[in-house]
C-alpha cells in the first residue's frame, strides 16, 4: 500500500567536514557533499529502503529545487512537484573529525497562496486515489491474519498513511498540519505527525494516528521539563489523550516509549548500542520504520522495536545515506 509522505519545508544538505573548528579563524572544509534533505525527504528515503511505497509530495523552486528534484530521480523516489517562485532552501551540516556538528537552517522559501492552494489540491487528489486503492484492496484481496499486541488474532489489512514530517514554510498557515489531518480522516487515510512548536500545538487538535515528539519536543508541549522517566509518562500520557491516538517519544541512544492511553498501551524499547557516525535523520528512519510496521499490520510493541532498531542503524550512515 502507498504512502503519501509531505514534506513541506525541503532542503539540500550540504555537510562540510572539517578536522574540528577554530572560531575566529580561517577553517579549512577537507571534503564537501550535497544531497536530497529535510524530514520529510529522510522519511520516504527510509519507507523505499524498508520496502514500502511512499510517494513524496514537496514545493521546489529556483536552481536549488531543480538540483534536489534531480537527487530524488537518481535514487527513484516518486515525487509530486509543486513549482515555487522563491528557490528551495540548503542547511549546512559541519561535522569535525571527532564526530560533532553544528547545524545551519535558513528559514526557506515562502508559499504564495496560490502555491499553498496547489498544495491542498494534491493531496487531496492523491488521498482520493490511495482511498480508492485501499477500496479495491479490501474487496480483491485475502485479509492477512496476525497477532495484535495484547496477544488476540485479528483481521488486518494494508493501510495507506499520510506523513506529515518537518517545520512549516513561511506563507502557510499555522493550521496547516490540522487541515491536511482532518482531509486525511475523510478519506479513511491514518496520519502520522512529526513536527514541534506552534504546528505541533495546532496538529494534535485534529487528532492524529500517531505523532512523534523528541523528549525536548514534548517538553515544549508539556511547558514544563521532562526531569524523570516518570515525567515523561505523565506528559505523553496526557497527549495521547489530547489525540486519542498513538505517542511515540523518540530519545536517542536511551529507550523510547511508545503510548495509547485509550487501548490501555504502554512500553519502552532499548535501541542497540553503536557509535554514532551521524545523528541527522537518525528520528526519521524511526518514523519510517513505524510506517512500514503500521502497514503491515504488525503489533505496536512491534512498531516500538523495529523503529528503534532502524533508527540506531541510522546514526551508523553518512547524513542522507542507506545501510549497505
Amino acid at each position: 500500500m502507498h504512502s503519501l509522505v509531505l514534506a513541506l519545508n525541503p532542503s539540500i544538505d550540504a555537510e562540510w567536514r572539517l578536522e574540528r573548528v577554530r572560531w575566529e579563524e580561517k577553517n579549512e572544509v577537507q571534503s564537501q557533499r550535497r544531497w536530497a534533505g529535510g524530514k520529510g525527504v529522510n522519511v520516504a528515503r527510509w519507507l523505499q529502503h524498508l520496502g514500502g511505497k511512499p510517494e513524496l509530495l514537496l514545493p521546489l523552486g529556483g536552481q536549488t529545487g531543480a538540483e534536489l528534484a534531480g537527487y530524488l530521480h537518481g535514487e527513484k523516489i516518486p515525487a509530486h512537484i509543486i513549482r515555487l517562485c522563491e528557490p528551495t532552501r540548503v542547511n549546512v551540516i559541519v561535522t569535525t573529525d571527532a564526530g560533532r556538528q553544528m547545524r545551519f537552517n535558513p528559514f526557506g522559501p515562502k508559499l504564495s497562496r496560490r502555491e499553498w492552494g496547489e498544495v491542498l489540491k494534491s493531496v487531496e487528489r492523491i488521498l482520493k486515489r490511495m482511498c480508492a486503492e485501499q477500496g479495491r484492496t479490501r474487496h480483491s484481496a485475502r485479509a492477512a491474519i496476525s497477532i495484535s499486541w495484547d496477544g488476540a488474532y485479528g483481521v488486518t489489512r494494508p493501510a495507506g498513511l499520510l506523513i506529515l514530517s518537518g517545520s512549516l514554510p513561511r506563507g502557510v498557515p499555522v493550521t496547516a498540519y490540522a487541515q491536511l489531518i482532518r482531509r486525511a480522516h475523510r478519506f479513511g487515510v491514518k496520519t502520522l505527525l512529526d513536527c514541534d512548536g506552534p504546528a505541533f500545538a495546532a496538529a494534535i487538535k485534529a487528532r492524529p494516528f500517531l505523532v512523534k515528539p523528541n523528549e525536548h519536543e514534548l517538553a515544549q508541549w508539556w511547558r514544563k521539563p521532562l526531569r524523570s522517566e516518570a515525567e515523561l509518562v505523565r506528559a505523553a500520557r496526557a497527549l495521547s489523550e489530547q489525540t486519542r491516538g498513538w505517542v511515540l517519544v523518540s530519545r536517542g541512544p536511551r529507550r523510547s516509549l511508545l503510548v495509547n492511553r485509550t487501548e490501555g498501551v504502554q512500553c519502552f524499547a532499548t535501541p542497540p548500542r553503536v557509535k554514532p557516525r551521524n545523528t541527522v535523520g537518525a528520528g526519521d528512519a524511526l518514523l519510517a520504520a513505524v510506517a512500514s510496521q503500521v502497514q503491515l499490520g504488525a503489533s505496536p510493541r512491534d512498531w516500538l522495536t523495529f523503529g528503534t532498531s532502524v533508527g540506531s542503524s541510522a546514526t551508523r550512515c553518512l547524513a542522507g545515506g542507506l545501510p549497505r
